[in-house]
């Protein structure tokens, strides 16, 4: 007998806790099972054609709003040509209205509800060794009985989560990808728009298995590891205690993670985590709204003066990537109130700012109170919100600009110093990226993906048009950040000649290597060798940040921010004279 989970995963870098967790569960009641994971970009074709060379009796899918058309697609060819193969679902997409989905797909054996293992682990018990009750007997499923009628058999108790088995222990096939852990499940917190309020209790894992299992990520060197728990200090407690380990037992390498509320950390956390070395961990942090009634009417409690204190507070230390979160198409916030929300949290200068768009997810109270709300959404998952009686669906669209500006100019965290120098000339934040989207629009430039060196020119193209009088500021600022990222062999040509005496240009570095004034990486280096490795560039206008007036800038590729990514910067104007005196002789 053999039974087959199957996952397909929205990119390839990540990896399914949920069908890892089910497999190992398995194991322990003492069943084989096997898993393959896929892609939503491969072909259906492709993804058919493994699962038949597999020729599972039992197939399992675990659904997600990503994936669940294209497995309800492969399901039903799956039907086709492996007739006597029982197929399952389960996750959250199928968990709320299952009755429904089985009436869909008249196929299907049944559907696993809510949380899966306990009622997988029975399952496999009776198809791989005859043991334990029929499906039509474990609770916690809906289930077509040998007659094709649909039976709910209840609720399943959740499990203990010290009961739940470490999901890893062979890490070939992760060496790219981002393990998922879960040390707690439930969340305290009751907002109308996400799932885990359905589950209001709070179950954790202990300590003690916690530590242990992190130290196997550490020891592993895993890359980064995301923590699922919903909101991770939510006992305030436990989060300290969970990063206090990671502190005294960093690797100095693996990224951990987390999903955290802002307002909730205190004195105590805050000053634990101003110690950890930078890169150690990642903060994921839900703002949605500074609007007081639209969180009053998700039923969110949030003190965004609170928030923001502490989320100012943390990037003074300089050591931890901050993702915040906003959500559009909530109750009570149309376009102004948007525009409020957005433009406080960026003046918070997180490392990310994701602009999201409501999705209404079936047995969700927002599902519920859709038609009082006015709220329209999508058909189709992702069920994306596509209008309010506060936001109508132009609005959207305009929204879907300064998201796309948002994620490709602000969070790809390339353009530094060129935005930081224009953001004085908008109105506000928001005008900036709305402005530039509407114009990327026009022009035809979202139609297609630009490369990389491309957007820099879009930037200075539009920023020209804004501000024609300030064209050289900001073409600087542009030639700084393109270098703060890359090394570049070849100079594009927007960025203008490298007026830099070559003879001149040598002897700067030949006295930089003699004079060990550089980082202790760089020194013992040739000249050659400290060229190949930095770049130096002249600038005669303002970069924020550093001196006004001629500077001569060094880039310093070997060292770079781990919360960004760009080169460290040194001012070396003073050591640079002989370049200066050079080019002077040269004019004359």
């Amino acid at each position: 007998m053999k039974i087959l989970l199957t996952a397909v995963n929205a990119k390839y870098i990540h990896s399914n806790l949920a069908v890892y967790s089910l497999k190992e569960y398995a194991k322990k009641q003492g069943v084989s099972v096997s898993l393959l994971e896929f892609t939503a970009n491969q072909q259906p074709d492709e993804i058919l054609g493994e699962i038949y060379r597999e020729a599972p009796d039992v197939l399992a899918f675990s659904v997600y709003i990503w994936n669940v058309s294209l497995i309800s697609a492969l399901a039903g060819d799956i039907h086709k040509i492996l007739p006597e193969t029982e197929i399952w679902l389960g996750g959250p997409e199928v968990s709320w209205n299952s009755r429904q989905i089985m009436e869909q797909l008249p196929f299907l054996r049944g559907i696993l509800r809510g949380e899966g293992e306990k009622s997988f682990g029975s399952l496999c018990r009776y198809y791989s060794l005859g043991q334990g009750p029929r499906p039509e007997e474990i609770p916690g499923l809906t289930v077509r009985d040998g007659r094709g009628n649909l039976l709910d058999t209840g609720v399943q108790e959740p499990v203990d989560m010290d009961e739940l088995p470490f999901p890893y222990h062979d890490l070939k096939g992760f060496e790219h990808r981002i393990l998922y852990y879960e040390s707690s499940r439930g969340c305290p917190f009751s907002c109308s728009y996400c799932l885990s309020s359905l589950d209001r209790h709070l179950r954790t894992r202990s300590l003690e298995l916690v530590f242990k299992e992190l130290a196997f990520f550490l020891e592993h060197r895993v890359r980064q590891v995301k923590f699922v728990d919903r909101t991770f200090n939510a006992d305030s407690r436990r989060a300290l205690a969970v990063w206090k380990f990671l502190k005294e037992n960093d690797n100095g390498y693996t990224n951990f993670h987390f999903e955290i509320e802002g307002d909730l950390l205190g004195e105590e956390e805050l000053e634990l985590l101003s110690e950890l070395r930078p890169g150690l961990i990642q903060l994921e942090i839900g703002v949605q709204s500074t609007n007081p009634g639209t969180l009053k009417a998700v039923r969110r409690h949030t003190d965004f003066q609170k928030l923001s204190r502490n989320v100012s507070r943390i990037r003074e230390f300089h050591n931890i990537h901050q993702h915040l979160d906003l959500i559009a198409g909530l109750p009570e916030e149309g376009m102004e109130s948007f525009r409020r929300s957005f433009c406080q949290v960026y003046a918070l200068k997180p490392q990310q700012l994701q602009l999201g768009f409501l999705k209404v997810l079936k047995g969700t109270e927002m599902e519920k109170q859709a038609e009082q709300s006015g709220c329209l959404s999508r058909t189709e998952p992702p069920y994306e919100v596509l209008q309010t009686k506060w936001l109508s669906y132009g609005e959207i669209r305009r929204l879907k600009l300064v998201e796309e500006m948002t994620e490709i100019y602000y969070n790809s965290g390339q353009f530094r110093k060129t935005l930081e120098a224009a953001e004085p000339f908008f109105e506000n934040a928001f005008a900036l990226y709305e402005r530039l989207g509407l114009f990327c629009e026009k022009r035809g430039y979202l139609q297609a993906s630009q490369n990389r060196i491309r957007r820099y020119e879009i930037l200075g193209e539009f920023l020209d048009l804004e501000a024609p009088d300030l064209a050289g500021l900001f073409r600087e600022c542009l030639v700084y950040d393109l270098y703060a990222r890359e090394n570049l062999k070849s100079r594009p040509v927007w960025a203008g000649e490298q007026n830099l005496p070559r003879m001149a240009l040598g002897q700067f570095y030949e006295k930089a290597a003699e004079e060990k004034k550089l980082p202790a990486s760089y020194r013992g280096r040739d000249w050659k060798q400290l060229r190949s490795m930095t770049h130096l560039e002249e600038f005669r206008k303002e970069i924020p940040g550093f001196r006004k007036g001629r500077k001569y800038l060094l880039f310093l590729y070997e060292q770079r921010d781990p919360l960004d990514g760009n080169a460290a910067v040194l001012d070396v104007t003073d050591s640079a004279a002989m370049l200066q005196e050079s080019e002077e002789k040269d004019e004359s």
